[in-house]
């Protein structure tokens, strides 16, 4: 199929993360001929979800990047005119590095690992899960959210859904240690020796847990939908208003976040959000309840009350907040779990922080954010199906090698890919990680610390439910170092094996992610060789696997800063450090008007009853910038909803 592609198109994108497949459905959605190429296997770059398998054939294939040769340029060459100069692209993704792998579940060489062997092993395949297999809604403007008190199902896929790799299951199992192009894969446990060793942690005193192993969590790897970055959707946020006003929201569903949490003094304990939570707060005391009441309600509009903080406009909120006389325990509520901000940002960004978060409240449920079913990868998966539905034409493991510039006006006239094919558009969009290192010499790259972390409980036990999707900021444990976000998530969003919790930790950088964020793992979980020894740290949770790696952050470069960019060539950045989406969504529709200033950004898709069919004779009415729309009907079997109890809200 790909070296039967047109030639000729209005927009090129390369790269699948959130920014680029929003551009996608936008620009395909006003009626431009589309052409999206990923070099990668799967969807959302940076932004992709993975199985547990999938995400171990990720990180091979970052070790073998470091190893790979450069290829020769000599191909295509031959391809560029006098009267044009190329600029070459990047040919791998240096995007991610300080990767760390540590294994703290028992290896049981003796488990049955049929299933992983006879899983597909072909590394060039690994893709995260397909269009086809999100919920889809058929009502307009709305969006699917589930009762987060729904036990996990088991959700069926076929073999062709998912594919993996794990070359050598010996290799897995066995203690293991990479050591080229700064990887590392440790295995904690003792091995074979820790086999037979009987687990003691049973007794009177302590709730009986299962013993989960690592060869169960191999087996179970496709239930695992582990996302490269850990985001939030707030409710009243750009990208919920965008997907529900393009329809998009029809192709996902999404879970209330349950929980708002908060660690102090060493404990971590629920943060009351609502106003029924705050009267009802066991931890705060009754002036305290209506002390913060006052306060929040002042938050909403301040606006209209500039003679309340005006003066302390140049102050730190944590600063301003002692002036309002809010006790230490509220304090640290507002500054960490409500406004979830840094103790050094200034009094109107707290404000602000503190408002949005208020606002968002009750839209769907309790707390201000949302969760997609599957995991953050689904996201750029339900714009890229948009972009298809309106004609745009997708190639996944197509490496774009340069852009073909003309050098009397400037502008980019084409692309050369690795089959030496040359496509001509009018427009191009390039995600940051593919420019060269030319282009981007005088860019200066922040870094996002990330890690991802598989455990038995969660950090909170809930009698009533273990289904608690939680969000926790843990502040700075010394001075000049970051908060750190935690977010937990349980089996029912489809991203972690029942009896076991998916935890995203995330904060800037300031050294590799290990150093970062191992303190912050030490204090709220106990790895799980350790539990057989120390009885007293039974009440943490178990840590069981665990990934650190740094992710670069592309966010809030200008244009300026890249050398030798043609005025007709967009670039898209990676994921930011936020918890929210709306960087990505501003991106987007910032470059998408000023590509096409006088188009709708993402309207709403247009009634049923005006799509031509093919054969179809009868004429639409006029529809704008697209007056003729072809569909072809989706078969029943791709399209069906899996059965779960679920809200159906309406904007």
């Amino acid at each position: 199929m790909a070296d039967s592609l047109p030639t000729e198109f209005d927009v090129v994108i390369i790269g699948t993360g959130l920014p680029e497949s929003i551009l996608a459905a936008a620009c395909s959605r006003s009626g431009q001929r589309v052409l999206h190429l990923d070099s990668r296997s799967y969807y959302g770059g940076n932004w992709a979800s993975f199985s547990f398998s999938g995400l171990l054939s990720w990180l091979k294939e970052h070790q073998q990047n470091g190893d790979s040769a450069e290829e020769s340029t000599a191909s295509w060459q031959g391809l560029v005119h006098e009267t044009e100069e190329a600029i070459a692209l990047r040919k791998k993704d240096e995007t991610i590095e300080h990767i760390e792998v540590f294994c703290y579940a028992s290896q049981d060489m003796d488990d049955n690992i049929e299933e992983i062997s006879a899983l597909q092993k072909n590394p060039s395949s690994v893709t995260s899960k397909p269009l086809d297999s999100v919920c889809l809604s058929e009502e307009t403007n709305s969006l699917h959210v589930t009762s987060s008190e729904t036990p996990a199902k088991d959700t069926p896929k076929s073999d062709e859904e998912i594919s993996l790799e794990v070359t050598d299951v010996e290799d897995i199992l066995a203690e293991e240690k990479y050591c080229g192009d700064k990887t590392c894969i440790n295995t904690a446990s003792g091995g074979d020796k820790d086999e037979n060793k009987p687990i003691e942690e049973d007794n009177t005193d302590q709730p009986k847990r299962n013993r989960i192993t690592y060869s169960q969590i191999v087996k179970e790897g496709r239930r695992f939908n582990i996302d490269l970055v850990s985001k939030l959707l707030y409710s009243q946020g750009l990208l919920i208003d965008l997907l529900i006003k393009s329809n998009v929201s029809r192709y996902a569903e999404f879970k209330n976040v349950t929980r708002i949490l908060a660690f102090r003094e060493g404990k971590v304990e629920q943060v009351p959000c609502s106003r029924a939570d705050v009267f009802n707060s066991k931890e705060l005391t009754m002036v305290e309840k209506r002390i913060l009441m006052k306060f929040l309600t002042f938050c909403l509009d301040y606006e209209q009350h500039p003679d309340q903080y005006q003066a302390f406009v140049h102050c730190s909120f944590s600063d301003y907040l002692k002036t309002k006389k809010l006790t230490p325990n509220l304090q640290h509520f507002v500054l960490h779990s409500i406004a979830m901000t840094e103790s050094s940002c200034t009094t109107i960004d707290g404000l602000k922080a503190t408002k949005n978060f208020l606002r968002c409240l009750g839209r769907f449920g309790n707390t201000p954010f949302l969760f997609p079913l599957y995991g953050q990868g689904e996201i750029p998966q339900c714009f890229c199906r948009m972009c298809a539905v309106f004609g745009g034409i997708y190639c996944l493991r197509h490496k774009v090698q340069c852009l073909i510039v003309d050098k009397e006006s400037g502008r980019c006239k084409a692309i050369i890919d690795h089959l030496d094919q040359r496509i001509n558009a009018k427009y191009f969009i390039v995600e940051d990680s593919y420019l060269s290192e030319e282009t981007c010499s005088n860019v200066q790259y922040k870094q996002i610390s990330r890690a991802v972390l598989i455990t038995d409980q969660s950090i909170l036990k809930k009698a009533d439910s273990d289904q608690q999707i939680s969000i926790l900021i843990v502040p700075p444990m010394e001075s000049g170092t970051c908060a750190v976000r935690v977010t937990e998530l349980c089996s029912s969003t489809m991203t972690c094996m029942k009896d076991t919790y998916l935890v995203h930790l995330t904060c800037s950088s300031s050294k590799t992610a290990r150093e970062d964020l191992e303190s912050v793992v030490k204090k709220l979980f106990t790895p799980y060789t350790e539990t057989e020894i120390d009885k007293e740290e039974l009440t943490k949770p178990r840590l069981l696997w665990a990934l650190y790696f740094n992710m670069r952050d592309s966010s809030g470069i200008s244009r300026s800063s890249y050398n030798g960019l043609p005025s007709n060539v967009y670039v898209c950045s990676g994921p930011d450090c936020g918890l929210g989406n709306e960087h990505a969504v501003k991106q987007a529709e910032t470059l998408f008007q000023e590509i096409f200033p006088n188009e709708d950004f993402c309207p709403p898709p247009p009634n049923p009853e005006d799509i031509i069919f093919d054969g179809d004779d009868k004429q639409p009415e006029a529809l704008g910038t697209n007056n003729k729309i072809m569909a072809k009907p989706d078969s029943s079997e791709e399209n069906k909803n899996p059965e779960s109890p679920e809200n159906h809200l309406q904007d």
